[in-house]
Formats: structure tokens, sequence, C-alpha cells
């Protein structure tokens, strides 16, 4: 077998599973600690294909978390994880990142946070569904601390976050009619968030819910140039409706109201569909996906979803975007439940490919 290392107590990292003989990663992820490397492809229609490279520097090893929790009687503890890392595609746009994961209490408490710096170009639709280019430069910070309410799977905390931003339209195409266009914008919005998570893995589940709930208000007493509310809600859940199929639901939902900026407001979220492409003041998008694990490490998968924004244009008038695709996955870290793969999708005037690591659906 092939070795890469090795653990702390001399034993080999292999890259075969022992139970069926194939290509995994589980011994390395589980029994790594310190600096990971992480390539990454970035597929978004809206930047152009791209890579990205990060670190991960681990503060203990996943089996050591495990055993962790196990000494308390609890489920499995996430490890504090520190990461850095960039990015570029093809079209120009670049971004770099800084951001610290932490638990404290036996996963009761949990903290998130980060600051980025990005420069992107990207383009505007609009109702009048005509692309404008923009470029958007500015420096971001995120700062979240999230309770877990009781012995529940609920959680329950503040989120804060701050863009510093210039966003200038290009080739002479500046639109006369939108909020946050121009340089020195900056957003200042504390949200309260409430989390719910019962799926049986984070990366790729079989079964279970992930919801949440978003109420955020940006205002200029604490430093924002617009004042506006965003309401957001969304959830998935996974059924297994066979031993091998899985069915999954989605649906996602933010309302608006206020000043919103342009490059903030809520859009139509599919696969197969360019973000940002269908922007208004409020957005729906829903999807459903049949997944077949048809040998014990691979899965193909079917999906279809819909969405609408509306708000500046009436419910009923605003168009319905359908977009639907397949994909496949690997179970690459069987241990640890983690597939990659690649979907492919379409929706009108538009085809994209997704490389994948777990579910489509964060």
């Amino acid at each position: 077998m092939t070795s890469i290392g090795a653990m702390a107590d001399d034993r080999p990292l292999r890259l075969v599973d022992p139970e069926d003989g194939q290509f995994d990663l589980s011994s390395y992820l589980l029994e790594h600690k310190g600096a990971l490397p992480v390539p990454f492809v970035i597929t978004e229609p809206a930047v152009g294909y791209g890579l990205g490279v990060g670190l991960l520097f681990f503060s203990e090893s996943i089996a050591e978390s495990e055993a962790r929790a196990k000494s308390l009687g609890q489920e499995r503890i996430p490890p504090n994880i520190t990461f850095v890392g960039g990015a570029y595609t093809q079209n120009g746009t670049w971004a770099g990142a800084l951001g610290h994961f932490h638990t404290w209490d036996g996963d009761r408490y949990r903290y998130l946070g980060g600051i980025a710096k990005v420069d992107a170009n990207l383009d505007y639709f609009g109702n009048a569904n005509q692309a404008r280019a923009y470029s958007l430069q500015g420096t971001g910070l995120l700062q979240q601390l999230l309770v877990r309410i009781g012995n529940t799977h609920w959680f329950a905390g503040p989120r804060y976050i701050y863009f510093d931003s210039n966003a200038v339209f290009k080739f002479g195409q500046t639109p006369g009619d939108l909020v946050g266009q121009g340089r020195n914008q900056r957003i200042s919005a504390a949200s309260l968030v409430v989390d719910y998570d019962s799926r049986d893995n984070i990366f790729y589940p079989s079964r279970g819910v992930y919801a949440e709930l978003e109420a955020q208000f940006a205002r200029e007493g604490i430093g924002s140039t617009q004042n506006y509310d965003m309401y957001a809600a969304r959830g998935y859940t996974w059924l297994p409706i066979a031993k091998t199929l899985i069915l999954g639901l989605r649906a996602d939902t933010r309302f608006s109201s206020g000043d919103v900026p342009f490059y903030v407001q809520p859009y139509v979220d599919l696969r197969g569909v360019k973000k940002a492409r269908y922007q208004d003041r409020n957005a729906i998008s829903t999807e459903v996906e049949l997944r077949w694990d048809f040998r014990p490490r691979w899965s193909l998968l079917g999906f279809t979803g819909v969405g609408k924004a509306y708000g500046r244009q009436s419910f009923d008038d605003a168009p319905n975007i359908v977009s639907a695709g397949v994909g496949f996955r690997y179970l690459i870290a069987r241990k640890l439940g983690l597939a990659i793969g690649m979907d492919f999708a379409h929706s009108k005037d538009q085809n994209a490919v997704y490389v994948q690591v777990g579910s489509a659906w964060r």
C-alpha cells in the first residue's frame, strides 16, 4: 500500500482503504494535524474558471477531537481550524482570505471569524436584462458567535459583517438608479442568526435537516452608508426513500427593504444559473435532487430547480428561472463520509460545470 507520511505513533498513513481496497483519504484526514494544503478549482460562470489554494491549520486531528468528544459522552466535536488562502479566475477576479473557526465547552459555543480582500469583475443585469460590467473592490470582515440551545440541535447568536467597497461600472454603462455604486461605500450590518442541524454528516448527508434563519440590519449608526433590512431563510433536508436512493429538498428565500446596495440584492441561486444573474428586492430558489448510490463509493445525481426574483417587478410578472442537471460523486474518505465529484447543469442560454466537494448545498 502507498504511504504518504507517518502518524504520531509512526504508523504509516495510507491511501488505500483496507476494508475495500479502494483509493481513500480517511487515514490521512483523520490523523492529520498541523498545516494541510488544499488546492481547489473555481467553476462559477459569473467569474469564469479559476484556481485557488488554501492552508488549513488544525489544532488537533479529527481523530483526536472524536476521542475527546467520546470521553465527554458527546457527538463529534469539530477541531479548531485556521484558514489562509487565495484564488484567481480567468476574467481577472482575485481574492485572498484569512479565517478561524473555534469551539468551546464541548461544542456548546461556536465562533467563526474572517477577513478578506476581493477584486472582482462582474456583470449586473437588473430588470432590463442587459449585462453591464462593473468592478467590485473591497475589504470585508465577518464575526459570528453561536451558542447551542440546551442539548438540542439548535444554535443561536449574533453575526456581524463589514464591507468597505468600491463598485464602479465600466465603459460608460453606469445606471442612474442603483444604490451602492461608486467609491467608498460601506456595509455594516448586524444579524441575529438561528441554526438547526441534524444532518448525519456535514459533508455529504444521507438523512437529516439543516436550516438557518437570519434577520440582518444595516444602519448608519454602526458605520453603514446605507440603511436596509434583509431577512433570509434556507433549509435543506435529505430523505432516504430506499436503501440506495436519497431524496434531497432545498428552499432558499431572501427578502429585503430599504436602500440595499445593488451587488448584495437577493438573487436566484441555482446550479446552472450564473450567480446574481437574476436579482431584485426579493428572491426564492427551490431545488430537488435524487441521488442513487449505485456502488458503495459511487453515486449518480439528477436535479432540477426553479427560482424567481421579484420586487420591482411583481411576483406574477417576474419570470420563472428553471435549471436542471446531472452529477456524480466518489466517496474519497469513507470514515468521514466525504465525497467529491462534478455537476453538469443547464438553464436558459447557460451551461455550467461545477467541481463539488460533498453536497452542492452549503
